[in-house]
């Protein structure tokens, strides 16, 4: 049955519901990014191991990236606004879970179900907004919506950092609950008995439960394998064995299927499966070491939350921007040039960041930090022209839900193996100092009478070297991580060249150049 859309909103309410959807939108990506710094302190407050608490992240953006394509099928079956709504109200209840539950296993969960709720609201959010602007204004509404998307992730770090120092971790969730459940009360009160059309599409309810047992799967082999010893473990060797099988099963299903929950037949399409492996790798190693930067600017080097996550705020200064001016240039070049760039100019950033000693952090990271900005706000639109390239206009949809949910999960994917890296690399530059630093060596009596005349006894000049030895071998494990992303993405550089040309046609109407604005920012959302 279709419902036919009733008269656009005027006036104050225009206003408020604009004012509304992006506040939701900033929420949702605030709590992303804020929650990084806060992971030291909630590892603390929960009784949990830096990891554990590493993980309580991984899996609230795994329920994000499943959300994705769950809110386009939402919006196809009953419109946006119904479960947008829904999706604020269980946004708030989760954030109550987060806040109160003291157990682990619970937080998890409400983490999770944060994620997913949170995920619900960025297509349906975006999709509503832009629907309500007329059709010579949609571009206004396309803007609007953009400057929620990168700008909150940027500042959430040391936002995030001053709560967690100032107020403690679990008032992020406080906050949230009050919000969500404003916005989605005055957006419900706003478009009450809005119809839209629907189209009565069955939910592929085993192929979404069959990729979210891989996703997780996988996550939990990330995140366990340090402390289970990998193929030492017959629990790490089983659960191998069953991502395996249900990957090679949900491959199977939803290729069986008409329309599967992720049209995976996409990646018979050169240009997309460059692009996805582009975004996939780029983002992994982006929001990995963003990560393990931030942590262990706190647990290694000693600053608060604040602190680290000021770090990041040179990333602001050009991210958004850029992004802005891209739009345009990606409509005059091909985008595999744009992509190759983008990805020498990540490789230089890492090589750069690759030399850090630990001694004036904020001068050593600032100007690399403001390049790693620039980069990220031109990585997203010449990918999203390369991958939607070729595609006819019924499956560019299908392909932004099925690139969306990659990259997100690559995100979460890469936080936990920027950790195993350096819980590989630390113990070997840890060798190395101890093969190198021994008491028939010169500059080891060196070293330690320059500890003992300051005051130390023996005994605390060897246990204050120790420490700083075990410092700097974490400094040099995150070089190697830093080192490793620049020669993966000199290496996407290179691989972008065996997509095809990405010519752009001549002349495009109105409505399909803002159609493809509308899937270049929702291709942004972090």
């Amino acid at each position: 049955m279709a419902i036919f859309e009733e008269k656009q909103l005027q006036g104050w309410r225009f206003v408020l519901f604009n004012l509304c959807l992006g506040l939701s939108h900033a929420l949702v990506i605030f709590n992303a990014g804020a929650y990084i710094a806060m992971l030291p302190r909630v590892a603390a407050g929960l009784g949990i191991p830096p990891s554990f608490a590493t993980w309580t992240q991984t899996d609230y953006m795994i329920g994000l990236a499943l959300a994705f394509p769950v809110g386009g099928w939402l919006s196809r079956r009953m419109g946006e606004y119904r479960p947008f709504v829904a999706a604020l109200f269980v946004f708030a209840l989760a954030s109550l879970i987060c806040a109160s539950v003291t157990s682990f296993y619970g937080y998890l969960a409400g983490r999770i179900l944060l994620g997913f709720a949170g995920g619900l609201t960025l297509p349906l959010g975006q999709s509503l907004l832009i629907k309500e602007y007329p059709d010579n204004e949609k571009s206004i509404g396309i803007g609007v919506w953009s400057v929620f998307t990168l700008t909150p992730f940027t500042f959430g770090p040391p936002i995030g950092g001053w709560v967690a120092d100032t107020l403690g971790w679990r008032w992020l969730f406080w906050f949230n609950i009050p919000i969500a459940l404003a916005i989605g009360g005055i957006v419900g009160a706003l478009l009450y008995q809005r119809g839209s059309k629907r189209l009565r599409h069955r939910f592929d309810s085993v192929g979404f439960v069959l990729i979210a047992l891989v996703l997780f799967g996988v996550q939990t082999l990330l995140n366990q394998g340090n402390d289970w010893d990998w193929s030492n473990s017959l629990y790490i060797n089983g659960l191998v064995v069953f991502i395996v099988m249900t990957l090679i099963y949900w491959v199977i299903w939803e290729l069986s299927l008409r329309r599967p929950f992720l049209d995976i037949r996409l990646f018979a399409h050169r240009n997309f499966t460059i692009g996805v492996i582009i975004l996939f790798m780029g983002f992994l190693m982006f929001q990995g070491l963003l990560s393990m930067l931030i942590v262990q600017l706190q647990l290694s080097l000693g600053y608060s939350s604040l602190l680290a996550g000021l770090v990041f705020l040179p990333m602001a200064i050009f991210a958004k921007p850029m992004a802005s001016v891209f739009h345009e240039i990606v409509k005059h070049f091909d985008a595999r040039l744009l992509v190759s760039l983008n990805c020498l100019g990540f490789a230089a950033t890492y090589f750069w960041l690759s030399g850090f000693d630990g001694q004036n952090a904020f001068a050593q990271l600032f100007w690399p930090k403001l390049l790693e900005g620039v980069c990220l706000g031109s990585f997203f639109v010449p990918l999203t022209a390369l991958v939607l390239h070729g595609l006819p206009q019924d499956r560019q949809w299908r392909a932004l839900e099925l690139a969306s949910l990659m990259r997100i999960a690559a995100g979460a994917m890469g936080i936990t193996m920027q950790g195993i890296v350096l819980y590989q690399r630390a113990p070997v530059h840890m060798t190395r100092f101890v093969e190198t630093h021994t008491l028939f060596d010169a500059s080891f009596e060196q070293t330690l009478d320059s500890l003992i005349a300051p005051g130390f006894s023996e005994s605390s000049a060897i246990a204050k070297l120790a420490k700083l030895a075990g410092r700097n071998a974490i400094i040099h494990g995150m070089n190697d991580a830093f080192w490793m992303a620049g020669c993966i993405f000199v290496g996407l550089a290179m691989l972008v060249w065996f997509a095809n040309t990405t010519k752009q046609p001549a002349q495009r109407t109105l409505r399909q150049a803002l159609q493809r604005e509308e899937q270049e920012i929702l291709v942004e959302e972090p």
